[in-house]
């Protein structure tokens, strides 16, 4: 079986699927979700550093060609303080 890798849209660092986040633009509706749904994903580590630059420069919404909400931004920062306390 193939190992699935992906790359940060903050960072570029490329590594195993499981190390990183995925956002999603969920077909057809383009609602943006955490970690579940079929549609465009992107994904971005789960460091301080990845998390602010992705926010300043809007990299999640280029990425997934769809406005990301503030309360997603809100939700994974708080899911970074609960694993890195």
């Amino acid at each position: 079986m193939e190992v699935n890798y992906r790359r940060c849209i903050s960072c570029r660092r490329v590594g195993l699927k499981q190390e990183f986040w995925r956002i999603v633009r969920v077909f057809p509706s383009g609602q943006v979700q955490l970690d579940e749904g079929m549609g465009r994903s992107a994904y971005i580590c789960p460091k301080a550093s990845c998390l602010s630059a992705a926010g300043k420069k809007n990299r999640l919404g280029r990425a997934l060609r769809a406005s990301v909400p503030e309360t997603l931004y809100q939700t994974l920062w708080q899911r970074l303080t609960q694993t890195n306390p």
